[in-house]
């Protein structure tokens, strides 16, 4: 089961990397091809738009060929891309292999949640799915760790040959996307050593390669038998995976509640500290290198506020988790803002705030929207259905990535921090249509929407 969790989980670390290394580029690429606002803003989410392509077809992909084959698909995407970006030689071929690169994120983002939540056990599986964005916060860490080694690297002066002085000193940001090879082609290799998934072999009609597969996880026969009945019973009421199975009372308002709080966590600002994070610093005084350390420490905390969310969301609950980071959020939002607009922005105290918002959507919204969203759809229908609200997730990143520049420069960073704490308002309202999930199996998720609503 671990090891299944672990494999799935690599597609969250090359999300996280993915997502994070850029954070360590802009400022290079920006200076070598002499980027304006708009053209900054468009290297930044042309890998999400080419996301929100992976995810348009991830969930058809999901159910047609199931979510081992199309994870496999993703990993030679990161890998695909990682070296091209390592290689190319114009700002369009940059966009390109980042489009590329986007697109096995969209599509990992969404498969590897879905995966370990159709192959945990009920009692466990809020804590396997947040292992999923605990791997996001170690990818997100990883990247920082080694954008900051690099640059330290070509600081140094080493000697080189003519590629690799070109690679790892005078363009280091190519050694930055490159890095990220390795943990793809680590990724692609395991996945040969994990099973389908038992709820997919189901659908599709192979109960027997199902049940081999519930006898492994569970390790014993009768829990697994008993599980495949509640399984093959559940397919049995829906409408052999049509789209329309999500407009039937109950299952329509679990897509609202899944679209609403995923477009919402891009909106309250999370990944424009992570794509922005050493211009929001410079903007407060703090020098790129020490920007770039202060990265780091982001990353440290976001991965040690994800542990406490891994040990407790199967006993505190998701809703109870989500409510009290949000609160957090807004209201670190809210003081940074503050600090933005008095002037009062020295390096220290902004960085605290940013920790403190940092910590509160690792705590809450960051595990708890996966784990949600990996849960709350029918069987014959969730690679479709989670497909649109991934997508949604997609699209605000976007959005927010193509914006920022603009907000940092019109706006300002008062005003922009302020925008990002009035989207955590509506998100309180939304979580209350939710019923809370932990310790019951998918089965009973999907019977207690259509019931209770």
């Amino acid at each position: 089961m671990y090891f299944i969790t672990i494999t799935a989980a690599l597609g969250g670390f090359l999300f996280g990397y993915d997502t994070a290394v850029i954070s360590g580029t802009i400022s290079f690429v920006k200076n070598q091809f002499a980027l304006n606002t708009t053209m900054e803003g468009w290297f930044v989410s042309s890998a999400l738009v080419g996301c929100i392509a992976g995810v348009t077809v991830a969930g058809e992909l999901a159910d047609r060929y199931g979510r081992k084959r199309s994870l496999i698909l993703a990993s030679l995407l990161f890998f695909i891309s990682a070296l091209g970006c390592a290689l190319v030689s114009s700002y369009n071929g940059l966009i390109l292999y980042r489009m590329v690169g986007g697109v096995g994120v969209g599509i990992a983002s969404m498969l590897s949640p879905m995966y370990i939540s159709e192959v945990s056990p009920a009692k466990i599986r809020g804590r396997m799915v947040a292992l999923y964005q605990f791997a996001i916060t170690i990818g997100i860490l990883i990247a920082y760790f080694a954008n900051a080694y690099l640059l330290n690297v070509s600081e140094s002066s080493p000697e080189f040959g003519n590629a690799g002085q070109k690679i790892f000193v005078d363009e280091v940001w190519r050694a930055m996307f490159g890095s990220e090879t390795i943990p793809a082609f680590l990724f692609m290799a395991s996945l040969l050593f994990v099973p389908f998934s038992p709820r997919w072999l189901s659908s599709k009609n192979k109960n027997e390669k199902a049940g081999r597969v519930l006898k492994r996880i569970n390790q014993n026969e009768i829990l697994a038998a008993e599980e495949l009945e509640s399984i093959r019973g559940a397919i049995a009421k829906e409408s052999a995976g049509s789209w329309s199975v999500l407009s039937q009372k109950g299952i329509r308002v679990a897509v609202f509640v899944g679209v609403v709080l995923a477009i919402m966590s891009q909106f309250t600002g999370i990944n424009a500290i992570i794509y922005y994070g050493p211009r929001i610093m410079e903007e407060a005084g703090i020098q790129l290198s020490d920007a770039l350390g202060g990265q780091v420490v982001i990353g440290i905390v976001n991965v040690v506020a994800t542990i406490f969310a891994i040990l407790t969301i199967d006993k505190i609950g998701r809703k109870r988790l989500m409510t009290g980071g949000i609160i957090g959020m807004f209201f670190s939002l809210i003081i940074v803002g503050i600090l933005f607009l008095t002037g009062q922005t020295d390096g220290f105290l902004i960085l605290v705030f940013i920790l403190t918002f940092i910590s509160s959507f690792a705590i809450g919204y960051g595990p708890v929207i996966w784990v949600l969203l990996s849960e709350i759809y029918p069987n014959n229908v969730r690679g479709r259905a989670m497909s649109v609200a991934t997508l949604a997730i997609w699209v605000g990143t976007a959005i927010i990535g193509q914006l920022v520049p603009w907000m940092l420069e019109y706006l300002t960073p008062a005003g922009t921090f302020f925008v990002f704490a009035v989207f955590c308002i509506p998100v309180i309202f939304v979580l209350r249509l939710a019923p809370e999930t932990k310790g019951k199996s998918l089965e009973e998720i999907e019977s207690l929407w259509v019931e209770d609503k």
